[in-house]
């Protein structure tokens, strides 16, 4: 049925009634198109966390995302950096905690899909990420007796741990701070971005509605096309989430101060490994071993140097600015960058995942057109439900 009403697309866009909105599209542009969807997938599930998709554990970590009583002087929430009104992120082209950082603070839209976690992939589930910048003394400078003590004392904390966890808050510090993680996650794999233009037009090829399929602007369907066809774009942002989940190097600078390097993917593998809290720890609630598989299995490269993870390009026109370290302010810059990147720019020991496209002036913009075509407002944010009615 599928590939009959493809053959429907294409008869009806190549034929001279056709729609003159639409593209003639090819059957594999078609479905080159159809593997970016269908949006929004199915709720994300964690198995390595035991409270993945609880609803108390989601209210719980709602509440702690938006307590600065996490951070060391009480001042700083996950949600300072993580902004509802910014698209989850700062707008800043780098992030700040307790002192200024090296890399752009990510988007949280989505991040329920990912497997690894950070610009670094230093992380491997998203509780263990979640712990990071609680315990870095760059960002909130928290500690675990910290944690634990906000649990024990705030009575509607505790009675949120309590519903969501099925227990009463113990004394074991280190597990109170790995639960809060646990809940903070629980709440973060929600934030899913809304639907775009894109998955309107992706859905009304697939199902032959010319009509609607033509209400997507011809700039916004010469930068798909240029997107999925010449450009190679979706070798690396491919999927409904439009990323591989992985990384690469595409000649962003290495050098954060004179004489200092972001080694990226590299280091990341270093830090995965001491972390005790990856998913090999004992603190996986996967009793199958299977989500750790990835994790046992990967391997620290050379090649990795400047490597780093691939983004969502979901919301992208929404980012303020770009790369891993902010360095790029507009989405033209960073088609500009493709575009003109030289290959001497790359880490020599890898393989090349860019090569400069020679866009002209139209085909940047619509390039930029598409990737805006992916970006939509979300509705307001009803306010957390109390922990404990």
């Amino acid at each position: 049925m599928r590939r009959f009403l493809l053959s429907l697309i294409l008869l009806a866009t190549s034929s001279p009634a056709a729609t003159q909105g639409l593209l003639d599209w090819s059957q594999d542009e078609v479905s080159a198109i159809e593997r970016h969807g269908p949006w929004p997938p199915p709720p994300a599930h964690d198995p390595s966390n035991r409270v993945s998709g609880v609803p108390a554990a989601i209210a719980l970590g709602e509440h702690l995302f938006n307590d600065p009583r996490l951070s060391a002087d009480g001042r700083m929430s996950c949600a300072t950096c993580h902004q509802a009104g910014r698209d989850w992120s700062d707008g800043r082209a780098r992030g700040f905690g307790t002192a200024d950082l090296d890399r752009r603070t990510p988007s949280l839209w989505n991040v329920g899909y990912a497997h690894w976690f950070g610009w670094d992939g230093a992380g491997d589930s998203l509780w263990a990420q979640s712990i990071r910048p609680i315990l870095d003394r760059r960002e909130m400078g928290g500690s675990a007796a910290e944690v634990g003590r906000l649990l024990r004392d705030d009575k509607a904390l505790a009675c949120g741990y309590e519903r969501a966890f099925g227990n009463k808050v113990g004394d074991n510090d280190e597990r109170l701070l790995v639960d809060a993680a646990k809940a903070l996650a629980a709440f973060q794999a929600t934030l899913v971005s809304p639907r775009t233009r894109f998955d309107a037009f992706r859905d009304a090829m697939v199902a032959g509605d010319r009509a609607a399929a033509a209400r997507y602007t011809l700039p916004e369907q010469r930068g798909l096309r240029l997107f999925i066809g010449t450009g190679n774009c979706d070798t690396c942002h491919f999927g409904p989430r439009f990323t591989n989940g992985e990384f690469g190097d595409v000649g962003i600078a290495f050098f954060v101060r004179p004489g200092e390097v972001d080694s990226g993917r590299l280091g990341g593998l270093a830090k995965l490994a001491g972390n005790p809290f990856n998913l090999l720890g004992r603190y996986n609630d996967d009793a199958s071993g299977a989500s750790a598989q990835r994790t046992r299995h990967v391997q620290r490269l050379h090649a990795n140097f400047g490597e780093f993870r691939v983004p969502s390009l979901r919301q992208v026109g929404r980012a303020a600015a770009y790369m891993h370290s902010g360095s790029l302010a507009t989405l033209d810059e960073v088609v500009r960058h493709y575009s003109e990147v030289s290959p001497d720019r790359l880490h020599s020991d890898g393989t090349p995942l860019v090569r400069p496209l020679g866009l002209s002036p139209r085909q940047r913009t619509d390039l930029v057109a598409f990737l805006s075509s992916l970006d939509a407002d979300a509705p307001p944010r009803p306010a957390p439900p109390p922990l404990c009615p």
